[in-house]
């Protein structure tokens, strides 16, 4: 079996489309999206009808949730709130309920474990983000404990590519972009961002896993990224430096803030 494997398509239709454009190459027998379809771009509707009939199998991403009113936007960003109230006055009845009725987590034949966030929790599991050593243990745990026998776990939510390799009592992380999977060892695997990456690299990516040749590698998909930052500019959902990597956004937000720090108040002024 041979499965593609994406996530944080994030509304972003132009991405969504180079992708399965891109994965109809590769002849693969399913399509497992890790969630978050909406949120952030302006073409909700699109890719859920594309990922529909694609016939991809689908977790629940926490801006899906949002949208469909299961999960409230209190931690979210000022921009993703916005983006989701945005969203859910623009989807149908049926596309709602689409959203509302991913589960939290699937089952691939035993073979694969997907879901959003982090695989050792089930209330909130699709707000948890695997970005410590702790929590990347404790996912890793839950894999190895799984009553399925599965020996591999698909995660999102971080939008970073990652591989993680457990195998003679170690948690390492891969810096291969193709790997062959080793049959004693566990893997917690996430395939990057579709539709919002957040690297220096602002290609789309997905993962090829395929079960029956025992291999794992990592695709690129180029687009014209100018297309859905316009639309996302002309809806007020895209704040300034949106496209910049997150390490160099943080940066500039941190730089501007010591600025400002520094600046005496006008109360000290006087």
């Amino acid at each position: 079996m041979k499965l593609a494997i994406l996530s944080e398509v994030h509304a972003n239709v132009e991405a969504l489309k180079a992708t399965l454009d891109d994965i109809a190459a590769h002849a693969v027998d399913r399509i497992v999206c890790l969630g978050d379809i909406v949120g952030y771009n302006t073409r909700p509707r699109e890719c859920i009808a594309l990922l529909r009939d694609a016939g991809a199998e689908c977790v629940a991403g926490n801006h899906d949730r949002a949208v469909a009113g299961q999960i409230t936007t209190e931690k979210f960003s000022w921009t993703a709130a916005r983006a989701v109230a945005w969203t859910r006055k623009r989807l149908r009845a049926d596309e709602i309920a689409f959203l509302a009725g991913l589960p939290l987590k699937a089952n691939i034949g035993n073979k694969l474990l997907a879901v959003h966030g982090a695989l050792h929790l089930d209330a909130g599991c699709e707000t948890a983000r695997l970005d410590t050593d702790a929590r990347i243990a404790l996912s890793m745990a839950a894999l190895i404990s799984h009553p399925s026998g599965a020996r591999i776990c698909a995660f999102g939510h971080t939008h970073e590519l990652a591989i993680y390799e457990r195998r003679s009592g170690k948690t390492v992380l891969l810096p291969d972009d193709a790997i062959e999977l080793r049959r004693d060892s566990y893997y917690l695997i996430n395939p990057g961002a579709v539709g919002e990456p957040r690297s220096a690299d602002r290609r789309a990516s997905y993962m090829l896993l395929d079960l029956s040749q025992r291999t794992l590698s990592v695709h690129r998909v180029a687009y014209d990224v100018t297309v859905p930052l316009a639309a996302t500019r002309n809806a007020g959902l895209a704040p300034r430096g949106r496209f910049l990597p997150a390490r160099l956004r943080s940066a500039i937000g941190k730089g501007l803030a010591a600025v400002r720090a520094r600046r005496p108040s006008k109360r000290a002024a006087r």
